[in-house]
């Protein structure tokens, strides 16, 4: 009598309860063989079950065909208030890099970064500001230019593209291993664990003899620039690793400022190769993706050199991402359209429908607003969250204020 009382008192506001008990209402109810709904309070089931959803109706949406294949992002898509923010908020400029100077007091870096109050204090630091700044001027260095464009190459950028190459090979060394796991296939940790091996002398290489100790500060940067061996996943923290790694060495002087466009149009776009291939063939999972609501599950970086490249271009515009015949004509010279190309490659459904934010942005006008917003979403969606940055590491070269 007093489940009966419940049902009568507290409906669900997609089902109804039945009425009192009557044997006609009690005999329908019996032999009926619809299914039926739920009382939202005691659990018990109730006469009528809940209407189908209709499609048809313009205040419901049909379920999306592209459905994300991972568990919630940890970043949801920022709220209005969030949006303004960084609407609102000044494009990051150049800098030039500070150089270190002699006695080096090199070490090895170590984490510090635990809470949005440490966030705030990076950000505002001279070290912070710098960083951000280098990354706005290897921006800068591509603008206009195409990927296959002369370029100043010196010995230190011949030298890097030499050792990222010899990790493609790698990667064809030590084949993926048959497991039933979609994502992480464990021959990856092989093939980092080989990383690690000869990073000190990968590191060597590259510095002059009384930089040689330096090897200690670089080492982690440039490890964690590939991935992580145990969770075996990528993401944009392990991208930004690895333009710390090219700002300490600009702090170190072996990358000068006239190397900048080949940093990008040779060394990152080889890293970017490198980075897909290991995402392809190891099955990386997406560390701490933006999922379906960010540019991308992997990458951030090429998008601002890419959009940078495009600035002024008289014919291509953000809309022309949706042109098929423009991504296979032009991929292999603009990063931005490569970044289109393979998302459209490993993606499948409505481009709209697992790439919103990308979809949103092809709708700005020009380019250089593109280049600009994706700056300041860089910093505020990677450079000012804790998921990503409290595992940065910060040593003698990248300070810690």
């Amino acid at each position: 009598m007093e489940q009966q009382q419940c049902h009568q008192t507290l409906l669900s506001p997609d089902s109804s309860c039945p009425p009192a008990p009557s044997s006609s209402s009690s005999s329908a109810h019996a032999d009926s063989t619809a299914p039926c709904g739920t009382c939202r309070k005691c659990g018990g089931p109730t006469t009528f079950a809940p209407p189908p959803p209709s499609w048809s109706s313009s205040e419901v949406s049909p379920p999306p065909n592209y459905r994300p294949i991972r568990a919630p992002a940890v970043n949801l898509p920022p709220n209005e208030q969030s949006r303004q923010a960084i609407i609102l908020s000044p494009v990051p400029h150049s800098e030039k890099v500070l150089p270190v100077s002699p006695p080096f007091l090199f070490q090895a870096p170590s984490k510090k970064i635990q809470s949005p109050e440490d966030i705030r204090s990076f950000n505002d630091s001279d070290s912070g500001k710098n960083f951000l700044g280098f990354i706005v001027a290897l921006s800068e260095s591509m603008r206009g230019h195409k990927i296959s464009d002369p370029c100043h190459e010196s010995d230190t950028v011949n030298t890097i593209i030499s050792m990222l190459c010899t990790l493609i090979d790698w990667v064809d060394e030590i084949p993926p291993t048959e497991q039933a796991a979609r994502y992480g296939n464990i021959s990856y940790r092989t093939w980092h664990s080989r990383l690690v091996e000869n990073s000190d002398d990968f590191m060597l290489r590259l510095l002059p003899d009384d930089q040689k100790s330096a090897t200690v500060e670089l080492v982690p940067y440039f490890t964690d620039s590939f991935g992580n061996s145990s969770r075996i996943d990528y993401g944009t923290g392990h991208e930004t690793n690895f333009a710390a790694w090219l700002y300490c060495m600009a702090r170190l002087g072996v990358i000068k400022e006239e190397d900048y466009h080949a940093v990008v149009a040779r060394v990152f776009v080889k890293y970017l190769e490198l980075m897909r291939k290991l995402q392809l063939v190891y099955c990386l999972e997406p560390a701490g993706s933006h999922g379906v609501w960010g540019l991308d599950d992997y990458h951030f970086l090429p998008f601002i050199f890419g959009s940078s490249q495009l600035i002024d271009h008289k014919y291509m515009k953000p809309k022309s991402i949706h042109n098929p015949d423009i991504l296979e004509n032009f991929s292999a010279e603009y990063l931005y359209l490569s970044c289109i190309a393979f998302v459209k490659k490993v993606k499948k459904g409505l481009f709209a429908e697992h790439s919103p934010l990308l979809d949103d942005i092809s709708g700005v006008p020009a380019w250089k607003k593109v280049n600009s917003g994706l700056l300041k979403m860089y910093k505020a969606e990677v450079l000012e969250k804790v998921p990503i940055m409290q595992h940065f590491l910060f040593g003698s070269l990248i300070k810690w204020e």
